[in-house]
């Protein structure tokens, strides 16, 4: 009998799985983590589906140099709260830190490195913090990509069919993906690309007719035969004009792979060069030192002399114009462009390393540094996943806009459920030809008198007649210009705990999402230490 008890605790638990929840979570981003943590604080049954084999999305795959504190010019630290504070008390626990983070919170007023972490112990956390409460977590568990995998009776889903064939029905689900899948198989409207200032009446949305933030800081030749046009582009740089300024498009800010770097000999795996190379891609980046130009180089900014290095540079392993087909692309369309994206970089990093043409002094500097071999171990040191900043948002009732967030004469938020407090930040979109010269077009940082602000409930529902049961934490309705005001970690956290609160508050009272009063929903989440006042934070500063 013993052995026939042990056996079972062996066999995968998708085989006895329930198949009836309260809430079903799609995504274990931290938006899912929450929301599904929530649900079960509350008291409900939660199943939290993750397509990959692990949980915390782009926060435990490369982004440990999180964007909380993270400039001198302002402190938004006291926008973190509820669940999202308690993640990073977490953090400082596992580090042995809780003394030195609780006094920090008493007076957040200088920069710190307690709020940052390495993949693996981020990943630890998350895991066990999601192990303290009753939620039913399925790896491997991605969306059927059939026109029937979300059938709805009226506007209420009944139930999701994965692509392993297993169905999960609830009383109400929450989309905590980036890309906005079950949104868009449930029929939700969603957008993709940046609108038009037209549309929503904005000044810094669409395509831009000047770039200045991390445009190029020399003048880089574009042409393949240096001087005419005639003779095409090199790689990286789209031939294409810029387009009326203001007007929208399909386009949206690059991607990247959040790199886990070591200088330590004994952690360093050394860069490769990857299947597939091709060292004539590179070519911008030899032309940019010979222009006088200063090229990127990691940096240890996260715990034990690691380095969280993304891609905010006028030239990086950002691919500006190379993810359109991502965000609405089928699941084999994506895999094509991650998988451009990782033997681009991976290619990258090996080129600044060892090619003879790169100056001596870029080498040296990127041969000190390699890949981590405690980080990622199941995937030779590379990040599983790449940054996704910005794919499907939803477009409901209520809108975010350049008018929730500017400073002056912002519109008032009459349903605040959690606090956004970042600028605007949306990475370039597209490389041209401009002047004869390359250039880098569609960052915005900043540039408008920005505020924190509320994030309205009605962003994270959708309209009525189109779904009454779902949510989403991740994909708020909002602009691409607001979205990128969003689009921070610690805000995917306070929005998923929005998401599960008011899941619960639905099926109690046995109403649609829309219809959950708002006075319940705002005294819970202020019960729970949720942050939804954009006044009791400290105002930004330019």
């Amino acid at each position: 009998m013993k052995i026939y008890s042990f056996l079972f605790l062996l066999l995968p638990i998708s085989l006895f799985a329930q198949k009836n929840y309260d809430v079903v979570v799609y995504g274990a981003t931290p938006a899912g983590i929450t929301a599904a943590i929530q649900v079960a604080k509350m008291g409900k049954t939660v199943a939290l589906l993750e397509p990959s084999k692990h949980l915390g999305g782009i926060m435990t795959s490369g982004l440990g140099g999180t964007d909380v504190d993270n400039h001198q010019e302002y402190q938004n630290s006291p926008g973190v709260g509820g669940l999202a504070l308690e993640f990073y008390r977490r953090i400082a626990a596992a580090y042995g830190n809780s003394a030195e983070f609780e006094a920090m919170l008493k007076n957040r007023t200088k920069k710190t490195m307690l709020w940052r972490f390495e993949p693996h112990v981020g990943e630890e956390v998350v895991k066990k913090w999601v192990s303290e409460h009753p939620i039913a977590i399925f790896y491997g568990s991605r969306l059927s990509e059939r026109k029937n995998a979300v059938p709805k009776t009226g506007a209420q889903i009944q139930q999701i069919q994965l692509e392993n064939g297993q169905i999960y029905r609830a009383r109400v689900f929450i989309d905590a993906t980036l890309e906005g899948d079950l949104l868009h198989a449930a029929g939700v409207k969603t957008a993709i690309g940046r609108e038009a200032n037209a549309v929503y009446n904005e000044t810094k949305n669409g395509i831009r007719a000047v770039t200045e933030h991390a445009q190029f800081l020399v003048k880089v030749d574009p042409y393949k035969t240096p001087g005419d046009p005639k003779s095409g582009v090199v790689p990286t740089v789209q031939d294409e004009p810029l387009g009326t300024p203001g007007a929208g498009d399909n386009r949206l800010q690059a991607y990247c792979f959040r790199m886990c770097l070591t200088k330590n000999p004994e952690n360093r795996i050394p860069f490769r060069q990857p299947a597939g190379y091709d060292r004539s891609q590179y070519e911008l980046y030899l032309r940019y030192e010979k222009a006088g130009g200063k090229l990127y180089a990691p940096k240890a900014d996260i715990p034990n002399g690691k380095t969280d290095l993304g891609a905010w540079h006028d030239l990086s392993h950002n691919l500006y114009g190379m993810n359109v087909a991502y965000p609405g692309g089928n699941y084999q369309t994506r895999q094509r462009v991650f998988d451009q994206h990782k033997t681009f970089t991976q290619g990258l990093f090996y080129f600044l390393a060892n090619d003879p043409e790169v100056s001596e002094r870029t080498r040296m500097i990127w041969r000190e540094w390699g890949l981590c071999k405690d980080e990622f171990t199941d995937n030779d040191g590379w990040p599983r996943e790449f940054y996704v900043r910005d794919a499907r948002r939803m477009v409901s009732d209520y809108v975010i806009t350049e008018h929730d967030v500017r400073r002056n004469n912002p519109r008032p938020v009459a349903d605040p459920v959690a606090v956004a407090f970042w600028p605007p930040d949306l990475h370039s979109i597209r490389r041209i030809v401009k002047d004869g010269f390359a250039s880098n077009e569609g960052s915005v940082f900043g540039e408008i008198d920005w505020r924190p602000f509320g994030i309205s409930y009605r962003a994270l529902v959708p309209k009525t007649a189109e779904c009454t049961n779902l949510l989403t934490a991740s994909c708020p309705s909002s602009s691409h210009l607001a979205y990128g005001a969003i689009r921070i970690e610690f805000t995917f956290m306070a929005m998923g705990q929005a998401c599960g609160t008011a899941a619960v508050l639905a099926i109690d009272a046995k109403q649609t999402v829309q219809s959950v009063p708002y006075k319940a929903l705002q005294e819970r989440l202020l019960a729970d230490h949720q942050l939804i006042d954009a006044g009791k934070t400290e105002p930004a500063t330019k």
